[in-house]
């Protein structure tokens, strides 16, 4: 038993709630859209139970930005001074200028949630496609979700080799849309929503590569998994990218890029 289980049976009762609710409308329960419909409701799901976060962490980099010129300052009066009552002033300054601007630490939290899951998720998919019964997921459901198929691929199959070119293009098609996507999102989108003013250059190099490390995490992790967890992934990017084209455009980051391009114009 592993301590995602608990998890796992939770995502499993939303996609075998979703599945019930497009049947009983009159979809067709075996049918590959119905399904991906279905897997589509656990990132409606779980995105609308993190929005609280995410907002959270819209609000926390509004704070830094503000605190930003204040602890650049406060830098500056310590800079050099290396005896245990300037570094006790420093922080004590620190934390001050922090709790005046509501700075916290857990700006990271959204993503942190994802990642188990994600994991669970995997194992539910895993576990489906081995013919396994999880949760609310019974036999019939399991049974169906495996002869389900997307351009002829069926859910349940994984890794980019497979049953001729159709499969090969399908898997390729969805790794690559969920891929593009993140890159797309983290280049044109977040990273233009952050500021990198007077940001050491190893965390810049870092911030230049995480839109290429992103995408590629994605295109190597589509070899392993299931198509049906392909098929969340683009999902899943389709909702950060919309959410994250909000808060650039309405709720910029003050002093980024973003900000500075939507600042309004003096009359």
């Amino acid at each position: 038993m592993s301590v995602l289980d608990p998890l796992s049976h939770a995502l499993a009762a939303v996609v075998a709630a979703a599945h019930d609710g497009l049947t009983a409308l009159g979809a067709d329960a075996g049918s590959g859209t119905t399904w991906v419909l279905s897997i589509a409701a656990v990132v409606v799901a779980v995105r609308t139970l993190v929005l609280p976060l995410a907002v959270h962490g819209v609000r926390l980099a509004h704070a830094n930005a503000r605190a930003r010129p204040q602890l650049r300052e406060l830098s500056k009066k310590y800079q050099g001074r290396k005896d245990p009552d300037a570094a006790r002033a420093f922080m004590e300054e620190r934390r001050a200028i922090a709790a005046e601007h509501g700075v916290s630490r857990w700006g990271c939290l959204p993503m942190l949630v994802q990642v188990p899951v994600w994991i669970a998720l995997y194992h539910l998919l895993r576990d489906v496609s081995a013919g396994r019964a999880v949760g609310l997921m019974g036999a019939d459901q399991v049974a169906s979700l495996r002869e389900a198929t997307i351009g002829g691929v069926p859910l349940a199959s994984s890794g980019y080799l497979g049953a001729g070119a159709e499969h090969v293009a399908v898997v390729v098609g969805l790794a690559a849309t969920a891929a593009l996507l993140s890159f797309a999102t983290q280049h044109w989108l977040v990273r233009q929503n952050m500021v990198l003013v007077d940001v050491p250059e190893a965390m810049l190099s870092a911030q230049r590569m995480m839109p290429v490390l992103s995408a590629g995490g994605m295109l190597l992790a589509g070899g392993v998994v299931p198509v049906a967890l392909l098929v969340y992934w683009v999902c899943s990017q389709v909702w950060t990218a919309a959410q994250s084209a909000v808060v650039w455009r309405f709720f910029p980051t003050p002093g980024s890029p973003a900000a500075q391009r939507f600042a309004p114009t003096p009359a």
